[in-house]
């Protein structure tokens, strides 16, 4: 209510005083003019409601801070024999005045409270300095997060970073050697980007040896946070009273959450540490441990969350297979003791002595004659001598199977009749 009178106020002032001081013989213009000033100003009024403080600030500032330039150069013009000199010094006015404001208005951050007290601080805070880690810079992440726009401030690389990058460059482990040149690129990839800014620095420590401790020494003194992926450090840094700022946790939080019951799909790869379990990954990396899913190797499954366990090195997901039970297990393959291929060895059966004994004890039971060694089956006996004429020689052991011997000799099957003869 308190701004319409005030608008009205303004609008009766100016057209009384269009009206008592016009410019023209005829009153009326006066008048006009006056109305239209007054509501050029109130339309002027409602364009300022959207403009930030600041930044009203600044063009203010920076409008007086133009007319005091344009007295300053209008009096070092003075006394000067120029032709329009009224016309001069209206475009001098309104150059330089309107060059304030607009350039007070762009920049009014720097008239914030907050800039303004920190300007007579330590200036290294503005800069909000990141100190690279060699494990950060290796691992690459770093460049996906700085070209999302996530990370501000300027980011740090010391030299004896750059050293130890380049000595892993150069070493003789083909593994090692593509993990520093990777290194090396990630940080010139960096240097490239237009909303990121790098800054070498030539600071080093001379009476501490170790990376990690120069890292921490040079945080401290640049007033700024390290940025790694190396748990040692993370922990060292925070002992010590130096912010870190963690890539692993970083990404740990950015996975998804689930909850306990809901389903998801997940493949099974291998078998877990416990009995009957089965684990699996998802797509960012995490484990899944199902129970009773070891039937499952190599299949997409169904599952349900049971829990979830957060630890430092990451997040595992317990889960349930209900198809579990419905499931029959696959059949196991035993070998068998008494398997003749796994007695038989080098065309020998290693059973064929006992059998033999076995045979001629219940021969000797049964009244039979023991059964020699040459009659087993497949052995070769020797043949009968046969009546040969003079002069006819016969090869020396010569042999013939036993099925091909005479029928004088007894077989088993005959024994036992001769001897009831």
């Amino acid at each position: 209510m308190w701004l319409v009178l005030v608008r009205v106020l303004v609008l009766v002032l100016l057209a009384h005083s269009g009206w008592v001081y016009a410019p023209f013989p005829e009153r009326w213009i006066g008048l006009v003019l006056g109305i239209l000033a007054a509501l050029g100003l109130m339309a002027l009024e409602r364009k300022l409601r959207g403009v930030p403080g600041h930044n009203m600030v600044g063009a203010l500032i920076g409008g007086v801070v133009g007319l005091f330039g344009a007295r300053m150069v209008w009096g070092a013009l003075d006394g000067l024999d120029i032709i329009g000199e009224h016309f001069v010094h209206a475009l001098v006015v309104v150059f330089l005045g309107y060059m304030g404001v607009v350039i007070g208005a762009s920049k009014g951050e720097w008239f914030e409270p907050a800039r303004i007290i920190a300007a007579f601080r330590d200036s290294s805070r503005l800069h909000q300095y990141k100190v690279l880690d060699t494990s950060v810079i290796i691992d690459g992440r770093i460049a996906d997060i700085c070209e999302t726009g996530f990370l501000e401030g300027t980011l740090v690389a010391p030299q004896f970073v750059l050293r130890e990058l380049q000595q892993v460059a150069d070493s003789s482990d083909s593994l090692k050697r593509n993990r520093g040149r990777r290194g090396l690129d990630i940080l010139q990839k960096m240097q490239k980007m237009t909303n990121v800014a790098v800054q070498i620095v030539e600071t080093d420590f001379p009476d501490i040896r170790e990376v990690d401790l120069k890292l921490i020494e040079l945080a401290r003194k640049l007033g700024g946070k390290i940025v790694t992926n190396d748990f040692n450090l993370n922990k060292v840094a925070q002992l010590r009273g130096v912010p870190v700022l963690n890539i692993n946790e970083l990404a740990n939080s950015l996975k998804p959450v689930v909850l306990p019951g809901e389903l998801m799909k997940v493949f099974v790869i291998k078998e877990g540490k416990e009995q009957g379990q089965g684990v699996g990954y998802l797509d960012d990396g995490t484990m899944v441990v199902v129970d009773q899913a070891k039937k499952a190797l190599g299949r997409t499954i169904e599952v349900s969350v049971t829990s979830v366990l957060q630890t430092t090195a990451g997040k595992m997901i317990f889960c349930r297979w209900p198809e579990a039970a419905s499931v029959p297990e696959e059949p196991r393959r035993e070998s068998r003791v008494g398997d003749r291929r796994d007695l038989v060895r080098n065309g020998r059966d290693p059973r064929v002595p006992e059998r033999r004994e076995t045979e001629r004890r219940d021969g000797e039971r049964g009244g039979l004659a023991p059964i020699p060694p040459s009659a087993t089956p497949g052995s070769m006996v020797a043949a009968p001598a046969e009546p040969r004429s003079a002069g006819e020689i016969r090869p020396i052991g010569d042999v013939r199977p036993i099925d091909a011997a005479p029928a004088s000799l007894p077989s088993l099957v005959d024994r036992p009749a001769a001897k009831a003869e």
